[in-house]
């Protein structure tokens, strides 16, 4: 987890991405030490790609032979040439103007790209297009031809050896969800399982008819229209700790609507110092534990884990509705006996991050333009 947190500071069924399909796509993700891990294949015949389920960026990119600089990696790397369906793109084509991170090779005349995180965690290699094949809610797995991905020979940084790079389901044009387009109707939905020690927990993420979340308590928020179309931006009016409210202020993104980006790719829940402070402060004053440090040094409001330790109600106000947290989004384990706070001051990005998200059936309707909330047990799913 503790990579993850640095982080926070990523037969087949021939399927149209065009047409609406009742064997709408699906995949597994698995809890990794603070990530989300989703399973698709990529290619021709299918290779297995197991990589972080992430909201807040676009691009699939895996890293493929020959890797010139790559991180270590579980699973055999992407073979482009063992592909039929694999081809890199030109410069001058829709594929690479799509992408804001594209670059030319002039020797080859084909698109490259280069994707730096906000930990300085950089992937860097081909566009190409191949085929996607994932489960469905159906008996078979869909197969979706001609899908940008990335092909990274140089990927270094706070990646885990489980995970062999990014599947971005964020609002820009090159992402998973925007490539679906209208056979999904814009609408997905994922529920993430507990962090626990005992990674491996798996639930869904459903995409079209099946990722629609409705039912008896289902609290949902208007997404706002911003830049960049990456993001899914949202309006937090508010924080309760017990029954003291603290009303949100300004972020980097602005004082009005669209003031913090729902993320699936980063653990903690970052808000600005001046409002994190004020909240750590009255978190603490409810807690009567003993206060230790981080053995990591990164969060700081722990405690000592005891009979004494009590964490208290915390709500999230958003603009339309109002997301009350578990104990499970808000305090983890970081060692036998120590539990620290999740949430964390940062002054570049405000991020509502997934330990936030646990136990929660998230679905976003890039249609309606909602984000909706639903209390769930994420391990039955």
């Amino acid at each position: 987890m503790r990579n993850a947190i640095h982080r926070s500071a990523r037969s087949t069924l021939q399927f149209s991405n065009d047409d609406a399909s009742p064997n709408s796509p699906q995949s597994f993700i698995t809890s990794n030490r603070g990530e989300y891990l989703m399973n698709i294949s990529i290619g021709t015949p299918p290779v297995p790609i197991l990589a972080i389920a992430d909201t807040g960026s676009d691009l699939i990119w895996t890293q493929c032979n020959p890797c010139e600089d790559c991180y270590q990696q579980t699973s055999p790397l992407f073979d482009p040439k063992e592909s039929s369906t694999y081809r890199k793109v030109s410069c001058s084509s829709s594929q690479c103007r799509a992408l804001e991170d594209a670059s030319c090779s002039t020797d080859e005349n084909t698109c490259s790209y280069t994707i730096t995180y906000g930990d300085n965690s950089y992937t860097k290699g081909d566009v190409a297009v191949d085929t996607v094949t994932m489960g469905s809610s159906g008996r078979r797995p869909v197969s979706l031809r001609n899908m940008i991905i990335g092909c990274g020979h140089e990927n270094t940084g706070t990646f885990d050896p489980a995970g062999s790079g990014i599947i971005g389901l964020g609002g820009g044009s090159t992402s998973l969800v925007s490539q679906l387009r209208k056979s999904i109707n814009g609408k997905f939905s994922y529920c993430l399982v507990p962090f626990t020690s005992e990674n491996g927990l798996t639930s869904k993420i459903n995409f079209g008819t099946n990722g629609i979340v409705s039912g008896e308590g289902v609290v949902s928020t208007s997404m706002v229209k911003k830049d960049p179309a990456t993001y899914y931006f949202l309006t937090l009016e508010a924080i309760s700790v017990g029954s003291k409210k603290i009303q949100f202020t300004s972020t980097i993104f602005g004082t009005g609507e669209g003031n913090i980006v729902i993320d699936s790719g980063t653990t903690l829940t970052l808000l600005p110092s001046n409002f994190y402070y004020e909240l750590e402060s009255v978190v603490a004053s409810t807690i009567k534990a003993e206060r230790v440090q981080d053995p990591d040094g990164i969060l700081s409001l722990c405690y000592r884990d005891s009979s004494s330790f009590k964490v208290p109600d915390i709500t999230v106000h958003f603009k339309g509705g109002d997301v009350k947290l578990g104990n499970l989004n808000t305090f983890v384990a970081v060692s036998e006996d120590v539990s620290c706070f999740v949430f964390a001051a940062n002054e570049q990005l405000t991020i509502f991050g997934n330990l936030a998200q646990m136990n929660f059936l998230v679905g976003y309707d890039t249609v309606s333009g909602t984000v909706s909330f639903k209390k769930t047990d994420c391990s039955q799913m």
